[in-house]
């Protein structure tokens, strides 16, 4: 699919499908098909493959060609199926346009067009434009660190009060819990680490090209996205230690739940084991045994059977076993 925008009173206005390309300033291309390509490649912009984009050498994800600057980053995001997933999106930043190459759906390539003019970089030129764009890709991450943080909340505070204690049903929603929030945090983790390194080049690509005020308040953008990220980084490794922590205290209560359960089968079993040891005595077949002749011999063996098993409790009680 093609999405095509452009300016329109300093808004970004999507084109109709039959529009020329050539006049958009935003081309959006959502799992393109080849002869979507082609009309890309017409503008002489070389669309990549996804496994281009998948490749991880450096030379894959940032490189340069002619006047075009191909910069591709691992942004969260959903697969064509609803599920959570990361993957890579190219920004193809030329002369006069943006292009962007995707082949999943993160969420700001949906939000982005309708406030595109309220960014912080505005919608003056195509650059700007990019840096919006990443700017609500990094306002996006933000938020989904923030809903962890707040699954966290409520995972930890059932596992600290020992409500989950009782239930493993519980505690074992709470460790599938956990390992997706801890999946949500790798992804946005990896992200940001894209997205600073695509920041990164992209400033010093640019760096030759700064002769006038707009390029500077331009580089003074690129440093407060940096900022942003930086400081996600460390709520992100925040985030993590806390998954960590949640996971080895939800573990805990599972091993208390199952000593809890083990100790009571032990007692069970110590408290019949001595009516067992005197029923077994009493339970030979020998020919002699006196007490098979005496009137109260099977009342006798059965209070020394309870009587040994109250011992035992009082024992165990004492000890405090119990």
């Amino acid at each position: 699919m093609i999405f095509a925008y452009r300016l329109s009173e300093g808004r970004l206005t999507q084109m109709p499908p039959e529009a020329d390309l050539a006049d958009a300033i935003w081309i959006d291309l959502y799992r393109p098909q080849p002869e979507q390509a082609a009309l890309v490649a017409a503008l002489g912009i070389e669309v990549p493959t996804l496994e281009d984009m998948e490749e991880i050498e450096l030379s894959n994800r940032l490189y340069r060609v002619d006047c075009a600057d191909y910069m591709t980053a691992v942004v969260p995001g959903q697969s064509p199926d609803k599920a959570p997933t990361a993957g890579p999106v190219t920004f193809i930043v030329t002369a006069d346009r943006l292009i962007s190459v995707r082949y999943h759906a993160p969420r700001p390539f949906v939000t982005f067009p309708d406030r595109a003019d309220r960014s912080s970089a505005g919608t003056a030129t195509h650059v700007r434009l990019f840096l919006g764009l990443v700017e609500e890709i990094i306002a996006r991450m933000a938020d989904l660190l923030e809903a962890t943080g707040k699954v966290l909340d409520q995972t930890a505070a059932a596992a600290y009060d020992g409500t989950a204690s009782q239930r493993p049903d519980l505690l074992q929603a709470s460790l599938e819990t956990l390992g997706r929030e801890g999946e949500a945090l790798s992804r946005v983790r990896l992200g940001l680490l894209t997205v600073e390194r695509m920041l990164s080049t992209f400033s010093l690509w640019s760096a030759d090209r700064r002769s006038d005020k707009t390029d500077k308040t331009q580089a003074a953008l690129i440093k407060g996205l940096m900022r942003d990220i930086n400081s996600l980084e460390v709520h992100a490794d925040f985030l993590s230690n806390r998954v960590s922590l949640a996971a080895e205290v939800t573990l805990g209560m599972i091993n208390l739940a199952q000593n809890a359960t083990i100790r009571i089968v032990s007692v069970v079993a110590a408290l019949f084991l001595p009516p067992t040891l005197i029923a077994s005595a009493y339970g030979m077949n020998f020919a002699v045994m006196p007490e098979l002749d005496w009137r109260w011999g099977y009342p006798m063996a059965l209070g020394m059977m309870v009587a040994s098993a109250g011992a035992t409790f009082l024992y165990f009680k004492w000890k405090r076993w119990l």
